[in-house]
């Protein structure tokens, strides 16, 4: 895997690798991304938080959009909820870039468990500089 300026932000999201999220693969607007499930992201009905869910489509929406290289940041999101998941689940999250103009972009990511669309994430970008240092 050849590393992009995405790889180099992630090695910096404290936040993402505390919940053991995996970078796998990132570059040319697409990310690959992977989280087990642990028992400390249930909710009250021993499913997985949606906030975690959202999280790792949210950082494989950061992966996706910053592999080009120039720092570009979120200006909105939205997910859907598929299905639920618990712990244990291996939750993989595939994000891919739709539509660039200037400084803004979509992107969409796919979050599944063994297969299955746990949710679906649309995420709105803006290019806000150069490369971080």
């Amino acid at each position: 895997m050849a590393r992009t300026a995405a790889h180099e932000m992630f090695d910096r999201d404290t936040a993402s690798k505390a919940l053991g999220i995996e970078l796998l693969d990132a570059g040319n607007g697409e990310a690959t991304l992977r989280m087990r499930v642990t028992g400390d992201m249930l909710n009250g009905h021993a499913m997985t938080h949606g906030g975690y869910v959202f999280m790792l489509a949210d950082t494989a929406f950061a992966c996706a959009c910053n592999s080009h290289g120039p720092v570009t940041v979120a200006a909105g999101a939205d997910i859907s909820f598929v299905r639920p998941t618990k712990a244990g689940d291996v939750l993989m999250a595939y994000a891919k870039e739709r539509v660039t103009r200037g400084r803004s972009g979509l992107y969409d990511v796919t979050v599944t468990c063994e297969g299955d669309v746990v949710a679906e994430f649309r995420g709105r970008s803006r290019t806000i500089g150069e490369r971080a240092s």
